[in-house]
């Protein structure tokens, strides 16, 4: 056999032996293209896991958000309401305290049209 074919069936008997290679001790792959593949499950994993908690938070949220929302309508159901105050008539009192009370306003009114009705400067 020539060298030429001593190095071709080297090459060829020994790409089939590095398929077959055992995995270091503590890793689960063989090559580097499982490695890729196992690293890819680890972050689709830990994805996975960061979206269900930001779920479970997110559903937390809105449960707290409703419970505040029912907790002030309980507040503000039972609240006391507050009594109506009794109606009283206006009390005229006497004529002559009736007069003089719209004697009053008339007077302030006149003051206003007074100062409406002046003349420019």
């Amino acid at each position: 056999m020539t060298s030429a074919a001593l190095a071709a069936a080297a090459m060829a008997s020994a790409l089939p032996a590095a398929a077959q290679v055992a995995p270091l001790p503590g890793q689960p792959w063989s090559n580097a293209a499982d490695q890729a593949r196992y690293q890819a499950d680890q972050h689709r994993q830990e994805m996975d896991r960061l979206r269900l908690e930001a779920d479970q938070r997110e559903a937390f949220a809105r449960q707290q958000v409703l419970e505040a929302r029912l907790r002030v309508m309980d507040l503000q159901a039972a609240r006391q309401p507050t009594p109506p105050e009794p109606y009283l008539p206006y009390t005229t009192g006497t004529p002559e305290q009736a007069r003089a009370r719209r004697e009053a306003v008339v007077s302030g009114m006149t003051q206003i049209d007074d100062w409406l009705d002046r003349r420019p400067r």
